[in-house]
């Protein structure tokens, strides 16, 4: 009986990690520039202000 490969098994969980790490932050980042269309370093309008 064959011994299993378990550097090989542990090399096929890593990539499968990595791969998924990458699909969420690609994800996140398409979340962020869709919700976030407006420029951030605009100050804001006065109107939008509100004094205490």
């Amino acid at each position: 009986m064959a011994k299993p490969n378990y550097k090989f098994a542990k090399r096929q969980r890593d990539l499968a990690k990595k791969q998924k790490k990458e699909e969420k932050r690609q994800r996140k980042a398409s979340e962020q520039s869709e919700r976030s269309p407006e420029d951030p370093t605009q100050p804001p309008v006065e109107s939008d202000v509100v004094e205490k």
